[in-house]
């Protein structure tokens, strides 16, 4: 059986694929594993993101614009918006998780998978989720985050302009190649490619 880490990149190629295909949500998985999974997928923390994300699309979206405020979510890598929605359900439906594990999480599969701007940009969206989903950090969930993750996480670089006007002071990444422009490819997850050196940067809205 595949650890969180791996569920998590195979939650993430899903949402990928129904950003281009109408398919319900458990059907998806089932497809991803028959077609492109190297391991038994029958796991109930991947059905409960994929399923978690699809049922509240429209809750989670509503934050993520909210907190890439010169952005639009539309014009995001679909890699990046796709970790965002993953890690945004966590905070709001797993609160047995520490914010610091599912925002470190996102921030190893953006390495992997994003633009070299993806780590920052997706931190510093998520500590904002994370911050008026639940509050300000506890000691106690700290002290399990660090515990879980090993490391303290990371704090989003925030300009005073962007301190006064709420506005995010990273930019979006540009799309890893291979990554944004997939269509006819992509059923329900077909395996990412891993990022490299050489992305473009993306347009802003």
């Amino acid at each position: 059986m595949p650890n969180r880490r791996k569920l998590r990149e195979y939650a993430v190629q899903i949402l990928y694929g129904l950003d281009f295909y109408d398919c319900d949500a458990c059907k998806s998985v089932r497809i991803h594993a028959a077609h492109f999974a190297d391991e038994l997928l029958e796991d109930r923390f991947l059905e409960r993101l994929i399923a978690g994300v699809a049922g509240n699309r429209e809750l989670i979206d509503g934050l993520i614009r909210q907190y890439s405020t010169n952005w639009r979510l539309e014009r995001m890598a679909i890699v990046d918006r796709n970790i965002l929605r993953m890690a945004t359900f966590e905070l709001l439906n797993m609160p047995e998780i520490p914010r610091k594990v599912s925002i470190n999480e996102a921030i190893e599969i953006a390495k992997k998978f994003g633009g070299d701007d993806s780590p920052s940009f997706i931190n510093g969206i998520l500590d904002r989720i994370a911050l008026e989903i639940r509050g300000p950090e506890s000691d106690e969930e700290r002290q399990q985050g660090e515990l879980h993750t090993g490391k303290k996480a990371e704090t989003a670089q925030v300009t005073e302009e962007a301190e006064a006007t709420g506005e995010l002071s990273v930019q979006p990444p540009a799309p890893a190649p291979g990554a944004a422009d997939v269509g006819g490819d992509v059923l329900a997850g077909a395996p990412l490619q891993e990022a490299d050196d050489n992305s473009e940067e993306a347009e802003p809205a």
